[in-house]
């Protein structure tokens, strides 16, 4: 049975007075037992969020790693260094990542092993922008971010994945894609892992929507067969707005 995952990127904010003040929110709301939730702070407050909330029904996962174990990469953080302050799971690809740092499909597949390898788990993320969704190119542009990023991998190795559909257009925008948007793409993303993979590899892997989620959409959107949660951006930066995004299931 898959997973509900409700995550959220912190992404450039908060610092420690600022997350040690969120933290302490959120390990006032009461966890459903039903939802694996997971915040992603900045670097420099990993370990402290894994040491606050070591007790609490909340993982800490990383916003982003290198794809090698060490080396003259400055600036740069490691699997290893990430494993070493508690942290399992990284959340790659993120659009951010792909448009400003220019990470393309075969640098992530390198970051995708690179987590396999050291044990993690990988948050995922691909999505179309507004040019591909507007030339009906977005099937087609979801399918090369997966089979460029992700289809090296074996069979064995989807248990440590977990997948976050982002439509660029519908991220920190306002705009949203609809409940049926998003479970059109959904659908066609497990339908494309199980003609690569097999059918039950493609029903067992969460897939995540993130772009705009908010506690008046995210109850629509979850409600939608393929949809599995929510990667969540600025919402998470509010207790009671994340909470009641991972309650919308």
């Amino acid at each position: 049975m898959r997973k509900k995952i409700v995550a959220g990127n912190w992404k450039m904010n908060n610092d420690l007075s600022e997350t040690e003040h969120l933290l302490e929110d959120l390990k006032g709301q009461v966890i459903p037992n039903e939802v694996n939730v997971m915040v992603a702070p900045t670097f420099t407050n990993l370990q402290f969020a894994f040491t606050s909330l070591k007790n609490y029904p909340i993982e800490v996962a990383a916003q982003n790693m290198h794809q090698d174990q060490s080396g003259a990469f400055t600036g740069e953080v490691s699997a290893q260094m990430l494993k070493s302050v508690g942290v399992h799971t990284v959340i790659l690809g993120h659009s951010e990542r792909r448009a400003y740092f220019h990470e393309n499909n075969a640098v992530l597949a390198e970051k995708v092993s690179a987590a396999l390898q050291n044990e993690m788990n990988a948050i995922y993320c691909f999505g179309e922008e507004l040019a591909d969704r507007k030339g009906e190119n977005h099937f087609k542009v979801v399918e090369s971010q997966l089979r460029e990023g992700l289809f090296h991998i074996a069979n064995s190795d989807w248990k440590q994945i977990i997948l976050a559909y982002e439509p660029v257009w519908a991220i920190g925008t306002g705009e949203t894609a609809s409940p049926e948007q998003a479970q059109e793409m959904h659908q066609f993303i497990r339908k494309t892992i199980s003609e690569h993979y097999s059918e039950a590899v493609a029903d067992n892997v969460s897939i995540l929507y993130g772009g705009s989620v908010k506690p008046d959409n995210a109850k629509e959107i979850f409600g939608q067969p393929d949809v599995d949660g929510g990667l969540i951006g600025g919402a998470a930066l509010d207790a009671k707005s994340f909470m009641a995004i991972v309650n919308a299931f």
